[in-house]
């Protein structure tokens, strides 16, 4: 069994910054790739950024020169931290990680999302 939980979401003004964490537990063997993927309501969940386990990133065009994507992997935690937020990025934030478990081979998994809001 694989839990991530997600935290850091919040209010914002525009302009301003958070920062996400997603921390990975349970019977975790490895962990490849870790991302952060947003919806917003009524559009389809969208990839923001994801990194591999030897920190290769890669971003969404929207959210490229303001989100960093970083991650321990002593702790199995992936960080998003995001700056000069617009209110565009409002969304539910989920994690989501491929993980090698005691009992499964590679295996997608998610968050239960954090919610990010930036307005004024």
């Amino acid at each position: 069994q694989v839990q991530l939980v997600e935290s850091g979401g919040g209010l914002v003004q525009p302009g301003g910054s958070l920062r996400l964490s997603c921390a990975a537990s349970g019977s975790i063997v490895s962990i490849n790739a870790m991302g952060w993927y947003r919806q917003a309501p009524g559009k389809e969940r969208e990839l923001v950024a994801v990194i591999s386990r030897t920190a290769s990133t890669n971003y969404a065009e929207s959210v490229k020169g303001r989100f960093t994507i970083s991650r321990d992997n002593a702790k199995n935690t992936v960080y998003l931290q995001m700056n000069s937020l617009k209110p565009e990025d409002t969304a539910v934030y989920y994690c989501n990680a491929i993980v090698r478990s005691l009992s499964r081979p590679f295996d997608n998994y998610w968050g239960q999302g954090t919610q990010v809001t930036v307005s004024s």
